[in-house]
């Protein structure tokens, strides 16, 4: 920046090197691009964005519970009208992000023609709407579970305008519904938003049955390939974590890996607790609250801190 002398009382605003900045920040981009051989001809936005997925998932959410968080001044005579003029403009709004993303993916095996990648774009969004009717059931599940498991809760009103792990649960059907249909970024993006907003992090990839009761939920971590059953019941802070990492012959981590716990149903998981690895925690078992598990969990079984620590020296 330009530091120029002035007189008392005479104000000159500040001059900055642009010119310099601008022209070196294009020279990292290049070699950015050169390294990840990307290609430098001109063209638009390459990658899906974070504000427009924003914006369709708060639109979805109102499409999947519009009396509730839908718009504050609709009336239940225009439910129908508001769902379905939302959820055009919505899907239209997602089929632009999906083109993105399958533009991206294929960066360097190109569709034969652009029709194939339109009709496969076109295919995915379709596919997504048809599924929402099921989402908005598993979503009422977890709502109720929610409304049971919690003593604090007067409503299930409540539980949806403002737990926490209602939200992440909210994005995360609508996450792994991307995910499964072959947009794994998008899904990443939409799953990330919630992880910034609520602290709970689950990977779009998780596969969770009905009823999910995450309490608090702050610190939680879902891992890709965990499989969780039905009515389970996680508190905050709670791990569902690898234990390792396979690595290819050049030290890096072998990617599609089955690596994180299965849980079944209606198993409950306390606060703290870290479970790690391929491991299944079994039908209706307990794990207390900052128990380290990284083995398997006979179904109704109660593990506390002492016993995990008897069993960890082959007592």
């Amino acid at each position: 920046m330009s530091v120029v002398a002035l007189r008392p009382g005479e104000f000159r605003p500040p001059v900055f090197e642009l010119k310099q900045v601008v022209a070196e920040l294009a020279d990292v981009r290049q070699r950015w691009r050169a390294s990840q051989k990307r290609s430098t001809e001109p063209g638009g936005r390459e990658l899906p964005s974070r504000d427009a997925l924003a914006q369709i998932i708060d639109g979805l959410r109102g499409v999947l519970f519009p009396m509730r968080l839908g718009p504050a001044d609709l009336r239940q005579e225009s439910e129908d009208f508001f769902v379905g003029h939302t959820l055009d403009s919505v899907l239209h709004a997602l089929l632009a992000q999906v083109r993105l993303e399958l533009h991206y993916a294929v960066r360097h095996q190109p569709y034969q023609d652009a029709l194939g990648m339109e009709t496969d774009a076109v295919k995915l969004v379709q596919d997504f709407s048809l599924a929402l009717p099921k989402i908005r059931s598993l979503l009422d599940a977890d709502v109720l579970a929610a409304f049971d498991g919690d003593p604090a809760a007067r409503s299930v009103d409540e539980v949806l305008l403002c737990y926490p792990g209602i939200l992440a649960m909210i994005h995360h059907r609508l996450a792994h519904q991307l995910y499964v249909l072959g947009v794994p970024l998008l899904a990443r993006i939409v799953a990330e938003l919630a992880h910034a907003q609520t602290g709970i992090d689950i990977h779009p990839g998780a596969t969770i049955g009905s009823g999910l009761f995450i309490d608090h939920g702050t610190g939680v971590v879902i891992g890709e390939t965990a499989i969780l059953g039905e009515r389970v019941r996680i508190y905050q802070a709670v791990t569902l974590g690898a234990k390792s990492f396979p690595t290819d012959a050049a030290g890096k981590p072998i990617k599609g890996q089955n690596r994180h716990p299965i849980v079944e149903d209606e198993v409950i998981i306390y606060a703290g607790a870290t479970v790690l690895g391929r491991v299944t925690i079994g039908r209706g078992a307990s794990i207390g609250g900052n128990v380290w598990v990284t083995h398997d969990v006979p179904a109704g079984a109660v593990i506390t801190q002492a016993r995990a620590q008897h069993e960890a020296v082959g007592g």
